[in-house]
Protein backbone atom coordinates (compact mmCIF):
# COMPACT_ATOMS: atom_id res chain seq x y z
CA UNK A 1 0.00 0.00 0.00
CA UNK A 2 2.96 2.05 -1.02
CA UNK A 3 3.89 4.49 -4.20
CA UNK A 4 7.52 4.54 -5.03
CA UNK A 5 9.88 6.04 -7.70
CA UNK A 6 13.19 4.31 -8.53
CA UNK A 7 16.02 6.12 -10.62
CA UNK A 8 19.36 6.25 -12.31
CA UNK A 9 21.43 9.65 -13.43
CA UNK A 10 23.38 8.75 -16.46
CA UNK A 11 25.48 11.56 -16.13
CA UNK A 12 26.23 11.43 -12.49
CA UNK A 13 25.91 7.52 -11.89
CA UNK A 14 23.73 8.38 -8.62
CA UNK A 15 21.36 5.76 -8.41
CA UNK A 16 17.94 6.01 -6.04
CA UNK A 17 14.19 5.55 -4.46
CA UNK A 18 11.90 7.61 -3.08
CA UNK A 19 8.71 6.10 -1.81
CA UNK A 20 5.35 7.29 0.16
CA UNK A 21 3.09 5.73 1.93
CA UNK A 22 0.53 5.35 5.11
CA UNK A 23 3.05 2.83 6.91
CA UNK A 24 5.12 3.15 9.92
CA UNK A 25 8.84 4.02 8.52
CA UNK A 26 8.59 3.04 5.17
CA UNK A 27 11.92 3.90 4.35
CA UNK A 28 13.33 0.86 6.61
CA UNK A 29 11.39 -1.50 4.45
CA UNK A 30 11.03 -0.22 0.84
CA UNK A 31 14.02 1.33 -0.77
CA UNK A 32 17.47 -0.84 -1.57
CA UNK A 33 20.39 0.70 -3.49
CA UNK A 34 23.87 0.35 -3.70
CA UNK A 35 26.09 2.39 -6.24
CA UNK A 36 27.39 1.06 -9.28
CA UNK A 37 24.87 -1.97 -8.91
CA UNK A 38 21.21 -0.80 -9.24
CA UNK A 39 18.15 0.29 -7.27
CA UNK A 40 15.23 -1.73 -6.14
CA UNK A 41 11.81 -0.83 -4.49
CA UNK A 42 10.00 -3.53 -2.64
CA UNK A 43 6.55 -3.02 -1.54
CA UNK A 44 3.08 -4.34 -1.08
CA UNK A 45 3.33 -7.23 1.79
CA UNK A 46 7.10 -6.17 0.88
CA UNK A 47 9.49 -9.72 1.00
CA UNK A 48 12.61 -7.53 1.81
CA UNK A 49 14.63 -10.66 0.03
CA UNK A 50 13.48 -8.61 -3.12
CA UNK A 51 15.67 -5.65 -2.17
CA UNK A 52 19.06 -8.02 -0.65
CA UNK A 53 19.10 -10.35 -3.37
CA UNK A 54 17.89 -8.45 -6.15
CA UNK A 55 21.22 -6.22 -5.35
CA UNK A 56 23.31 -9.58 -5.04
CA UNK A 57 21.80 -10.63 -8.83
CA UNK A 58 22.25 -7.53 -10.28
CA UNK A 59 26.26 -7.39 -9.71
CA UNK A 60 26.24 -10.58 -10.79
CA UNK A 61 25.23 -9.39 -13.95
CA UNK A 62 21.33 -9.85 -14.26
CA UNK A 63 18.89 -7.88 -15.89
CA UNK A 64 16.38 -5.87 -13.90
CA UNK A 65 14.03 -8.40 -16.03
CA UNK A 66 15.88 -11.89 -15.53
CA UNK A 67 15.72 -10.35 -11.54
CA UNK A 68 12.46 -10.05 -11.29
CA UNK A 69 11.84 -13.18 -12.95
CA UNK A 70 13.48 -15.23 -10.66
CA UNK A 71 12.39 -13.41 -7.22
CA UNK A 72 8.92 -14.21 -8.59
CA UNK A 73 9.66 -17.74 -9.19
CA UNK A 74 10.75 -18.53 -5.72
CA UNK A 75 8.35 -16.66 -3.71
CA UNK A 76 5.25 -18.52 -3.18
CA UNK A 77 3.53 -15.19 -1.92
CA UNK A 78 4.73 -12.96 -5.16
CA UNK A 79 0.97 -12.52 -6.23
CA UNK A 80 1.22 -10.20 -3.24
CA UNK A 81 4.45 -8.29 -4.10
CA UNK A 82 4.81 -5.44 -5.93
CA UNK A 83 8.86 -4.19 -6.79
CA UNK A 84 10.38 -1.66 -9.01
CA UNK A 85 14.33 -2.11 -10.05
CA UNK A 86 16.48 0.09 -12.06
CA UNK A 87 20.14 -0.76 -12.45
CA UNK A 88 23.18 0.99 -13.35
CA UNK A 89 23.22 0.80 -16.93
CA UNK A 90 19.40 2.65 -16.71
CA UNK A 91 17.61 -0.54 -17.60
CA UNK A 92 14.77 -0.92 -15.62
CA UNK A 93 11.76 -3.61 -14.83
CA UNK A 94 8.28 -3.69 -12.65
CA UNK A 95 6.31 -6.28 -11.54
CA UNK A 96 2.38 -6.05 -9.45
CA UNK A 97 1.52 -9.36 -8.57
CA UNK A 98 -2.30 -10.12 -9.02
CA UNK A 99 -3.27 -9.71 -5.83
CA UNK A 100 -2.23 -6.32 -5.21
CA UNK A 101 -4.94 -3.92 -4.31
CA UNK A 102 -6.59 -1.81 -7.07
CA UNK A 103 -5.72 0.77 -8.16
CA UNK A 104 -2.12 -1.56 -8.43
CA UNK A 105 0.36 -0.79 -11.31
CA UNK A 106 3.34 0.93 -12.34
CA UNK A 107 5.52 1.88 -16.01
CA UNK A 108 9.11 1.31 -16.54
CA UNK A 109 11.45 3.10 -18.94
CA UNK A 110 15.28 3.98 -19.56
CA UNK A 111 16.42 4.99 -15.83
CA UNK A 112 13.17 5.04 -14.22
CA UNK A 113 10.78 2.87 -12.49
CA UNK A 114 7.52 3.60 -11.00
CA UNK A 115 5.38 1.79 -9.21
CA UNK A 116 2.02 2.07 -6.56
CA UNK A 117 -1.00 -0.11 -4.84
CA UNK A 118 -3.98 0.46 -3.17
CA UNK A 119 -3.80 4.51 -4.99
CA UNK A 120 -6.79 6.53 -5.51
CA UNK A 121 -6.11 6.56 -9.15
CA UNK A 122 -3.43 5.94 -12.00
CA UNK A 123 -2.77 9.25 -12.32
CA UNK A 124 -0.28 8.90 -9.30
CA UNK A 125 2.23 7.13 -11.38
CA UNK A 126 1.68 9.44 -14.60
CA UNK A 127 2.02 12.32 -12.94
CA UNK A 128 5.15 11.18 -11.18
CA UNK A 129 6.42 9.96 -14.58
CA UNK A 130 5.64 13.12 -16.21
CA UNK A 131 7.37 15.47 -13.18
CA UNK A 132 10.69 13.34 -13.18
CA UNK A 133 11.01 13.27 -17.30
CA UNK A 134 10.55 17.20 -17.16
CA UNK A 135 12.74 18.50 -13.99
CA UNK A 136 15.81 19.38 -15.06
CA UNK A 137 18.04 18.89 -11.69
CA UNK A 138 19.43 16.46 -9.23
CA UNK A 139 18.74 12.80 -9.05
CA UNK A 140 17.41 13.56 -5.48
CA UNK A 141 15.61 16.39 -6.42
CA UNK A 142 13.55 14.72 -9.66
CA UNK A 143 13.12 11.86 -7.72
CA UNK A 144 11.47 14.05 -4.53
CA UNK A 145 9.32 16.51 -7.17
CA UNK A 146 7.65 13.06 -8.51
CA UNK A 147 6.77 12.10 -4.99
CA UNK A 148 5.13 15.19 -4.51
CA UNK A 149 3.33 15.21 -7.49
CA UNK A 150 2.53 11.59 -6.85
CA UNK A 151 1.29 12.52 -3.76
CA UNK A 152 -0.66 15.34 -4.96
CA UNK A 153 -2.45 13.08 -7.25
CA UNK A 154 -3.93 11.15 -4.39
CA UNK A 155 -1.52 8.62 -3.58
CA UNK A 156 -2.65 5.92 -1.11
CA UNK A 157 -6.45 5.88 -0.32
CA UNK A 158 -5.55 4.87 3.25
CA UNK A 159 -3.77 8.66 3.95
CA UNK A 160 -0.17 9.85 4.37
CA UNK A 161 2.01 8.85 7.26
CA UNK A 162 6.09 8.19 6.20
CA UNK A 163 8.01 8.89 3.22
CA UNK A 164 11.67 8.15 2.29
CA UNK A 165 14.68 9.35 -0.33
CA UNK A 166 17.95 6.84 -0.87
CA UNK A 167 20.30 8.16 -3.34
CA UNK A 168 24.03 6.24 -3.24
CA UNK A 169 27.00 6.64 -5.60
CA UNK A 170 30.56 5.60 -4.84
CA UNK A 171 32.25 7.73 -1.45
CA UNK A 172 29.15 9.71 -1.49
CA UNK A 173 28.31 9.96 2.32
CA UNK A 174 29.75 12.42 4.52
CA UNK A 175 33.45 11.73 4.80
CA UNK A 176 33.43 9.38 1.88
CA UNK A 177 33.18 6.29 3.45
CA UNK A 178 30.51 4.72 2.30
CA UNK A 179 28.06 4.74 -1.01
CA UNK A 180 25.15 6.36 0.79
CA UNK A 181 24.87 10.05 -0.35
CA UNK A 182 21.38 10.86 0.77
CA UNK A 183 19.34 8.63 3.29
CA UNK A 184 15.96 10.95 4.84
CA UNK A 185 13.20 9.07 6.36
CA UNK A 186 10.13 10.81 7.80
CA UNK A 187 8.89 8.23 10.32
CA UNK A 188 5.39 9.79 11.18
CA UNK A 189 4.26 12.66 9.90
CA UNK A 190 0.66 14.54 9.22
CA UNK A 191 2.55 15.42 5.73
CA UNK A 192 5.48 13.53 5.43
CA UNK A 193 6.47 14.01 1.53
CA UNK A 194 6.61 17.79 2.57
CA UNK A 195 8.69 17.54 5.34
CA UNK A 196 11.01 15.13 3.76
CA UNK A 197 11.33 17.93 0.96
CA UNK A 198 12.47 20.24 4.05
CA UNK A 199 14.77 17.55 5.23
CA UNK A 200 16.50 17.70 1.55
CA UNK A 201 16.86 21.59 1.68
CA UNK A 202 18.84 21.23 4.85
CA UNK A 203 20.85 18.13 3.28
CA UNK A 204 21.95 20.11 0.87
CA UNK A 205 22.84 23.49 2.86
CA UNK A 206 24.87 21.09 5.20
CA UNK A 207 26.47 18.51 2.77
CA UNK A 208 26.77 20.23 -0.31
CA UNK A 209 30.07 21.82 -0.50
CA UNK A 210 30.25 25.70 -1.79
CA UNK A 211 30.29 26.74 -5.20
CA UNK A 212 32.74 29.12 -6.30
CA UNK A 213 30.12 31.66 -7.12
CA UNK A 214 29.15 31.22 -3.27
CA UNK A 215 32.17 32.47 -1.61
CA UNK A 216 32.88 36.23 -1.04
CA UNK A 217 35.63 38.28 0.92
CA UNK A 218 34.64 39.56 4.82
CA UNK A 219 35.46 42.91 4.24
CA UNK A 220 33.26 46.11 4.44
CA UNK A 221 29.55 46.47 5.31
CA UNK A 222 29.51 42.28 5.08
CA UNK A 223 32.19 41.80 7.91
CA UNK A 224 30.49 44.37 10.10
CA UNK A 225 26.83 42.60 9.95
CA UNK A 226 28.34 39.06 10.15
CA UNK A 227 30.20 40.61 13.67
CA UNK A 228 27.21 42.09 14.82
CA UNK A 229 25.18 38.84 13.75
CA UNK A 230 27.63 37.08 16.07
CA UNK A 231 27.34 39.42 19.09
CA UNK A 232 23.95 38.88 18.81
CA UNK A 233 24.09 34.94 18.88
CA UNK A 234 26.83 35.04 21.24
CA UNK A 235 29.77 33.64 19.44
CA UNK A 236 31.69 36.75 19.99
CA UNK A 237 32.76 39.25 22.57
CA UNK A 238 31.79 43.01 22.47
CA UNK A 239 35.04 43.77 23.94
CA UNK A 240 36.80 41.69 20.89
CA UNK A 241 37.01 43.75 17.93
CA UNK A 242 40.24 42.66 16.20
CA UNK A 243 39.75 40.96 12.43
CA UNK A 244 41.29 37.75 14.19
CA UNK A 245 39.48 37.24 16.51
CA UNK A 246 36.26 37.99 14.22
CA UNK A 247 37.82 34.96 11.88
CA UNK A 248 38.07 32.60 14.97
CA UNK A 249 34.68 33.32 15.80
CA UNK A 250 33.36 32.41 12.53
CA UNK A 251 35.46 29.49 12.70
CA UNK A 252 33.63 28.39 15.66
CA UNK A 253 29.76 29.10 14.19
CA UNK A 254 30.91 26.82 11.64
CA UNK A 255 31.81 23.90 13.63
CA UNK A 256 28.81 24.24 15.87
CA UNK A 257 26.50 25.21 13.73
CA UNK A 258 27.61 21.68 11.61
CA UNK A 259 28.80 23.70 8.29
CA UNK A 260 31.83 21.58 7.93
CA UNK A 261 31.62 21.49 4.27
CA UNK A 262 31.43 24.99 3.69
CA UNK A 263 34.11 26.44 5.73
CA UNK A 264 36.23 28.89 4.17
CA UNK A 265 39.67 30.10 4.48
CA UNK A 266 40.29 32.96 6.81
CA UNK A 267 39.36 36.32 5.21
CA UNK A 268 36.16 34.58 3.07
CA UNK A 269 32.83 33.03 3.61
CA UNK A 270 29.95 30.69 1.86
CA UNK A 271 27.12 33.14 0.75
CA UNK A 272 24.97 30.53 2.12
CA UNK A 273 26.22 30.06 5.61
CA UNK A 274 25.70 34.21 6.00
CA UNK A 275 22.16 33.84 5.03
CA UNK A 276 21.65 30.67 7.63
CA UNK A 277 22.85 33.56 9.88
CA UNK A 278 20.64 36.61 8.66
CA UNK A 279 17.53 33.80 9.11
CA UNK A 280 18.62 32.50 12.49
CA UNK A 281 19.96 35.60 14.53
Amino acid sequence: MTFSIVGFDPQTKELGVAVASKFLCVGAVVPFAKAGVGAIATQSWANLDYGIDGLDMLQRGLSPEEVLKELVANDEKSGARQAGIVDASGRSAIFTGEDCFDWAGGLAEANFAIQGNLLVSEDTVNDMKAVFLQKEASLAERLLAALQAGDIAGGDKRGKQSAALLVVKENGSYGGYTDRYIDLRVDDHTDPVKELARLLKLHQLYFIGTTPKDIVAIEGELAEEIQNMLYENGFLDRNLTEMDDLQDAIQSYHLIQNFDERVQERGFIDKKVVEFMRINK
